[in-house]
């Protein structure tokens, strides 16, 4: 097996590589790697990047009301409610979560 590290430049040229340049906002990519990127080193585990699996898990909203609306939500009234049930991102302009 090969590992190859890459940064976040490197990071944004795949999902440009796939077309999937316009799946997330530049700040959001920014976010998701940069929580990929933690989540390996405490995992100790490397991530293998699958642009088309992140872009199928996860999805971007403006605000806790977007998501509220897009999953139907009367329940969850908080960001920190919506994390029981889902990974959040937060990230200044909007959230990334783990679609459920």
């Amino acid at each position: 097996m090969l590992i190859t590290t890459i940064n976040l430049h490197d990071f944004r040229c795949a999902f440009a590589d796939y077309d999937r340049a316009s799946q997330f906002s530049y700040e959001g990519l920014d976010a998701l790697y940069r929580w990929l990127d933690e989540l390996a080193e405490d995992t100790g585990t490397p991530y293998e990047l699958d642009v088309i699996a992140l872009c199928c898990e996860f999805s971007e909203y403006s605000d806790l009301t977007e998501i509220q609306e897009t999953y139907s939500l009367t329940d969850i009234d908080s960001i920190e409610i919506l994390s029981f049930h889902t990974i959040v991102i937060e990230f200044n302009g909007g959230l990334i979560i783990r679609d459920f």
